[in-house]
């Protein structure tokens, strides 16, 4: 059974007819994702953001209830660090309140479970991935004042801080273990089979917009993985929200289209996909898929 969000981007006539993003619809099952993104970086609210994610599988989300959920840790870890507490002793009761106290925790026996990914379901399960734990952390951290920034670390999402001019990495997914870069070099070694090492670059800090891309792309290869193709286009409409420059997005979602019998729609991304980039290595590929949907009738969606 298809939900009233997916049922948005769907036609009347077949559950294979559906509305391009490009389109005008009478909905836009986007628009609170938009109001959440389509502003400055340092005005985004990574919370709600992250939230409009999971409208997808949960359209009747009420995001502010679960914006009051990390007001209300922020305020307990404020109770249990005390007024005045410096940023060593905020951080041991932030770590206390969502780790020992309530036992958020990596969940290791079901990484790949796309629930994995909405922060609403973090919230209520108490369990996650890498960056979805990591943005509970940030956020119930910014509320109590300390700034923290994620950490696009290969394969596992950290955040930093510095306090008192020290550079402190921690990693959520782990309880919040503070991690040594000695600890980051032997993650990275048992990761890679000891072919890579710790770098100074590994420990960059990204942006909301590059956290917003990273969880979507986990939803991308999850949905690709199980071949749901409905999820796996609404993913990839709001990939190219947030980046409209993402030409390979453009083109894996002309690719969705085709999958699913949108000739019209498949047909736009691949012009659109060439146009942007004539020069790809894949271009004569894209080419010849044109001039085989020349072949199919058009249908109205």
């Amino acid at each position: 059974m298809v939900n009233k969000y997916f049922a948005s981007l769907l036609g009347e006539s077949s559950p294979k007819n559906i509305a391009s993003n490009n389109r005008t619809l009478v909905t836009d099952p986007y628009r609170e994702f938009r109001q959440a993104v389509e502003r400055p970086e340092e005005t985004i609210d990574l919370g709600r953001a992250a939230l409009t994610i999971a409208l997808a599988e949960y359209p009747e989300l009420d995001c502010l209830d679960y914006l009051r959920r990390i007001d209300s840790l922020a305020l307990e870890v404020a109770e249990r660090s005390g007024a005045g507490a410096d940023a060593f002793r905020s951080l041991a009761a932030l770590n206390f309140v969502l780790f020992s106290q309530h036992g958020f925790r990596g969940n290791r026996d079901a990484y790949y479970d796309a629930e994995n990914s909405f922060l609403n379901r973090v919230i209520e399960r108490k369990t996650g991935i890498p960056i979805t734990l990591s943005v509970l952390f940030m956020e119930v951290a910014q509320r109590i004042g300390l700034n923290f920034n994620g950490v696009g670390f290969p394969g596992h999402f950290l955040v930093k801080t510095a306090i008192d001019n020290n550079e402190i990495v921690v990693d959520p997914f782990n309880g919040g273990e503070i991690k040594s870069p000695k600890d980051l070099d032997q993650m990275l070694r048992e990761m890679y089979g000891g072919k890579v090492g710790l770098r100074p670059e590994f420990l960059a800090p990204v942006t909301r917009k590059q956290i917003l891309l990273r969880m979507l792309g986990n939803l991308k290869a999850i949905y690709g993985r199980g071949d749901e193709l409905v999820k796996m286009l609404a993913v990839l409409d709001r990939l190219i929200i947030l980046d409209p420059d993402a030409v390979e997005e453009v083109r894996d979602r002309g690719a969705v289209y085709l999958r699913l019998e949108c000739y019209g729609q498949a047909k736009d991304d691949f012009e659109t996909y060439l146009r942007l980039a004539p020069d790809a290595r894949d271009a004569a590929a894209i080419r010849d898929q044109l001039v085989d949907l020349a072949k199919h009738p058009v249908l109205i969606h």
